[in-house]
């Protein structure tokens, strides 16, 4: 099976750098729109058979071109939506996002005792991300997008396939509407195929930071 991991389109919240995870969150940007858009032909060589979105309207937004193009009701599942900020909902300090950033590392660690301070453990996040995945692939169908966000697609793939790990994920970020490709099955495990447009093995050897610091990191709620 084929899962394509889309990242929502620009939000207010991106700009200003805000950590931002509630439900039903803010809207897109005009850029945000203009990502949107762009995912058409972005997946236009892609065979499609269905798409989930989170219960976040900023990837209602983002998956609603493609939705139009191919004529597919979306299904709507909070087991996508973005991990929790928890005690630092709404903050944009050094502090907070370090806080934020080095819980979801630790996750993809391997370390999903670790609790985010007010919010989730890793155990919890994983495991509703996995049961979307889990009825996606229950659908027999080839091909499916899930249109979520960035923190918990990094956080799912260093979870559950077998050649993402923490330094990867650590150096390797989801930008607004880019697109990781996963194939494989819950039974005979996942492999990511394409990190946004690059095998793994090409990603890794570009490169994107030489600078581990979670409080250097961008912002993907």
């Amino acid at each position: 099976m084929r899962l394509i991991l889309v990242r929502h389109g620009q939000t207010p919240a991106n700009v200003d750098g805000i950590l931002e995870s509630t439900v039903p969150g803010p809207g897109l940007t005009a850029l945000g729109h203009d990502q949107a858009e762009q995912l058409v032909d972005a997946l236009a060589d892609e065979k499609i058979d269905a798409i989930f979105v989170s219960s976040m309207i900023r990837t209602h937004l983002t998956a609603a071109p493609l939705v139009a193009s191919r004529s597919i009701e979306p299904a709507v599942r909070d087991g996508i939506r973005e991990i929790s900020a928890g005690d630092v909902e709404g903050r944009t300090d050094e502090d907070s996002v370090h806080q934020y950033v080095h819980t979801l590392l630790a996750w993809c660690a391997g370390d999903l005792d670790v609790r985010m301070p007010g919010g989730e453990t890793g155990h919890e996040v994983i495991a509703r991300f996995d049961e979307v995945v889990d009825e996606a692939e229950a659908l027999g169908a080839d091909s499916v997008v899930l249109v979520s966000h960035g923190a918990m697609i990094r956080a799912w793939c260093a979870a559950r396939t077998g050649n993402v790990d923490l330094d990867f994920v650590s150096n390797h970020y989801v930008v607004n509407t880019g697109i990781v490709v996963v194939e494989g099955s819950g039974s005979a495990g996942w492999e990511v195929e394409t990190w946004l447009g690059e095998s793994v093995s090409e990603a890794a050897a570009m490169g994107v930071s030489s600078d581990h610091s979670p409080a250097a990191e961008p912002l993907e709620d």
